[in-house]
């Protein structure tokens, strides 16, 4: 009977097992199932054509008759095995979470193909010495022909075993940057940033030098990256280190390690130009661009808010807004100053030419998303008025017991009180968004309280009121001091020198 070859054992436990090997694969890696179809499309012709091997022998093939058997044998056994090689690989050792390279199953699929290969052969009564001795000179020729193709693949077996390159590090080779993806037999495969599969061959790498990115010893992988700034050379450089390593010590940034901490070096000045580095660490090595951009625009920001603006086209002269452009202020942005400061409250009762005065006196003040405007418990004589975006007021800020009081949005003030009688602040301000304020200072207020003393009594008025809304916003708020308004304006005569 032609079914007869399937009920000789062990035909039905292997059939059985493959079966299950096959539907473990099908579900736990639905990327092979591409190669899993084909697989199961050659292991059915080769069951069909082997239980019909019986018929071929009836109808006379003889030799070929008794071949064909053979070397579907060789057929399907090739096939489970790949169906194990797949499982052990693909499943259970990830699931040990243990992933080894795709060379590393090649070798192994190999090696149990061929040691399946000389098992047949020496089933079939065939001398495995005499084999191996008619094949030396062949043996010779393939290799000197396929020279390049083994050193690749010899090239491969010594990267991993010296561990050079390992998945999902950062490489850098010759013009290329990416994540090594796979480890084949033949080449090494890199992810670009951009999305494209860069195809190595594995000798290239061996013969030449490449990078890998970041630390890979004893510390979280992070790569050291440098952002140039060209200043103006008369700047004191100390001013310079200060401003922008506090620039991105005050604030948090996606992939920018907090150690070591980001630090500015001056590396040169010619020709009335400094060259300033600012090092960071980098951890997000897919994102080195635009990391780049985060903190190039916080350290804009915080050399804008001290009136700095690197140099363009190598001009010799700051592009400052702020303080000498002051005092040619357009009569746009003038006139977009006096309106900020007439929609505040606390400035209500100033006249039209004391805004103008005091408008005179703004401070240009933007920050990026993240930068700590103010912080809890600080003394900083002057104020904000938000023009653009949206702040966070937090107590105990960046500690365990973190909580955020509210937001305040553009046209609202914080800091009045700092800047009224000197008392510290009272909250962190955080900006939520990107955000643009003026900034006024206690001397820029200071000339027109002189020429006005009686100001003080509505100003301690409206602060009195204010102190009193946030006190009544939270309990946390409330458990500090409200003091009378006779006991504000006494500070605020102290504070300005009005007594």
């Amino acid at each position: 009977m032609w079914l007869s070859p399937f009920l000789i054992h062990p035909w039905p436990s292997l059939l059985g097992s493959g079966i299950m090997l096959f539907g473990i694969l099908w579900w736990r890696d639905p990327q092979e199932r591409g190669s899993l179809r084909l697989t199961l499309l050659l292991a059915g012709a080769g069951l069909a054509a082997y239980g019909s091997s019986n018929l071929w022998l009836e109808h006379g093939l003889g030799k070929a008759g008794a071949l064909i058997p053979e070397l579907l044998r060789l057929l399907l056994g090739m096939l489970y095995l790949r169906l194990i090689g797949l499982v052990l690989f693909r499943v259970l050792l990830p699931l040990l979470h243990y992933r080894p390279l795709r060379i590393a199953e090649d070798m192994a699929l190999l090696a149990a193909y061929a040691v399946w290969l000389m098992l047949r052969l020496r089933e079939a009564g065939l001398d495995l010495s005499q084999l191996v001795t008619t094949s030396a000179v062949m043996t010779a020729v393939l290799a000197f022909s396929m020279q390049d193709t083994l050193g690749n693949i010899l090239s491969g077996i010594a990267l991993q075993a010296d561990q050079s390159l390992r998945l999902g590090q950062w490489v850098k080779a010759g013009e290329f940057s990416g994540r090594v993806s796979q480890i084949g037999w033949r080449s090494t495969q890199l992810e670009t940033r951009s999305g494209e599969t860069v195809v190595i061959p594995n000798g290239w790498l061996m013969k030449n030098a490449f990078v890998v990115l970041g630390r890979q010893v004893g510390e979280q992988s992070a790569w050291r990256r440098n952002i140039a700034l060209e200043l103006d050379a008369a700047l004191a450089p100390a001013r310079i280190i200060a401003v922008t390593e506090q620039a991105l010590a005050d604030t948090s940034i996606e992939g920018v390690a907090s150690e070591p901490p980001p630090s500015t070096v001056l590396m040169g000045s010619q020709e009335g130009v400094a060259h300033y580095v600012v090092r960071y660490w980098l951890t997000r090595f897919q994102a080195d661009d635009l990391t780049d951009s985060h903190v190039r625009a916080h350290l804009l920001a915080a050399l804008g808010r001290q009136g700095i603006a690197p140099l363009a086209r190598r001009q010799f002269e700051l592009l400052n807004r702020q303080p000498d452009a002051q005092a040619q202020l357009s009569p746009t942005e003038l006139h977009n100053r006096c309106a900020a400061l007439q929609r505040i409250e606390l400035f209500a009762s100033l006249s039209e030419q004391e805004r103008i005065q005091l408008a005179e006196e703004l401070l240009y003040a933007p920050f990026e998303k993240g930068d700590v405007i103010t912080r809890q418990g600080a003394v900083a004589h002057w104020l904000y008025i938000l023009t653009f975006g949206t702040v966070e007021i937090w107590l105990d800020y960046g500690h365990p017991q973190a909580r955020m009081l509210g937001t305040l949005g553009e046209g609202e003030i914080f800091g009045e009180m700092g800047m009224m009688t000197g008392a510290p602040r009272m909250a962190t301000v955080v900006a939520a968004s990107y955000v643009e304020c003026y900034r006024l200072d206690r001397k820029g207020f200071q000339a027109i309280l002189a020429a006005r003393p009686e100001l003080a009594e509505s100003i301690s008025q409206v602060l009195s009121h204010r102190q009193q809304a946030n006190a009544n916003h939270t309990a946390a708020a409330s458990a500090n001091a409200v003091s009378a308004h006779g006991e504000l304006l006494a500070r605020i005569r102290h504070f300005f020198g009005l007594d």
